[in-house]
């Protein structure tokens, strides 16, 4: 099992930035993908980025390439999403989730742990 707390989220004016943390507990030693999504409301919930555990590899939705950058911290059990020039469409509850498959892509269903979200609001 693998809990994840995300923090971070909060209201934004267009053009500025946040940085959302996740902290991962349990199972991290077995080195899942983490990634994060978004979900606005009346949408699907949609990948944003995604990390592999040792940092060596990161993939970002276009939506959010050059304005987004995904990391995580020294100690493992961080990663975060710093988010810059920030735009109203960016408005959705954002959601930290580990994947132990091989191959992971970009589909939620590829996801098998998630936090409970934190809400990021940009305005316009």
């Amino acid at each position: 099992q693998v809990q994840l707390v995300e923090s971070g989220g909060g209201l934004v004016q267009a053009g500025g930035s946040l940085r959302l943390s996740c902290v991962a507990s349990g199972r991290t030693l077995s080195s899942p993908v983490m990634g994060w999504f978004r979900q606005a409301p009346g949408k699907e919930r949609e990948f944003v980025a995604r990390i592999t555990w040792n940092g060596a590899s990161t993939y970002y939705a276009d939506s959010v390439k050059g304005r987004f950058t995904i990391s995580r911290a020294n100690v493992r059990n961080l990663v975060y999403l710093q988010m810059n020039s920030l735009k109203a469409e960016d408005t959705a509850v954002y959601y930290c989730a580990a994947s132990y498959r091989r191959g992971v892509g970009t589909g939620a269903y590829e996801y098998d742990y998630w936090g409970q979200g934190t809400q990021v609001t940009v305005s316009s």
